[in-house]
């Protein structure tokens, strides 16, 4: 295959969630001597940004989605050393978990998906994290956006304790908080004092492109 053969059938094969297909082509690619970035940013993302506007047109559905996605993280896992040696800048660093006392996670792990594979580096500390797990994190990886995840109504107000906790440790001007989950509105997000909300992982990642937009480009006072 020519090097634009593989590209065009990595976007193709992303598409439809052939993981295996995905991971061979991959490799392929890489053997012809094709740099990393060009299969992430002419193939795999842009096959990736089309689930996501196929979802939010009600041609796919979530299972799209997550096998979409998952083809895409196994093609992530081979490049990302690769990409890294190539010092490819990420679009913003993004600390993602479920809040403490909530166990779910496919919302979340779909985002996360989805942001990487729209060029986010994410660093995922799973479900059930307490306030202080999340300070802990954020004062090691200096993220860009920390997200709160929850599912269930009962675990909503850890949201509120962990902004708290951001305020107590005077790290709450140093991050944008974004919130989500399926019981969670815009006006939840407003009253927790939330940077930014979304209501799937395709508009999560637009917020997020959008936020730190508006942060880099905020002129100081």
């Amino acid at each position: 295959m020519t090097p634009e053969e593989i590209l065009q059938a990595l976007y193709d094969e992303t598409l439809v969630g052939n993981a295996p297909r995905v991971l061979e082509l991959t490799n392929e690619g890489l053997t012809l001597d094709m740099e990393p970035q060009t299969l992430l940013f002419d193939a795999l993302i842009p096959s990736l940004e089309e689930v996501g506007a196929r979802f939010e047109r009600g041609d796919f559905f979530v299972p799209e989605m997550l096998i979409a996605g998952r083809a895409m993280s196994g093609a992530m896992e081979r490049l990302r050393p690769l990409l890294a040696e190539t010092g490819v800048q990420t679009i913003g660093k993004f600390l993602m978990g479920t809040v403490k006392g909530d166990v779910h996670d496919i919302g979340k792990n779909l985002v996360n998906i989805m942001l990487e594979g729209a060029g986010f580096e994410v660093i995922d500390l799973g479900v059930q994290v307490a306030p202080e797990k999340f300070i802990e994190a954020i004062d090691l990886h200096q993220p860009d956006i920390v997200g709160f995840s929850a599912f269930l109504t009962t675990t909503m107000p850890m949201f509120k304790a962990n902004m708290n906790a951001l305020e107590k440790a005077g790290m709450r001007n140093d991050v944008i908080v974004m919130v989500g989950g399926a019981p969670v509105t815009q006006e939840y997000a407003d009253a927790v004092g939330a940077d930014g909300y979304a209501a799937d992982a395709s508009q999560t990642v637009k917020r997020a492109k959008s936020l730190i937009e508006a942060k880099r480009t905020k002129v100081p006072a």
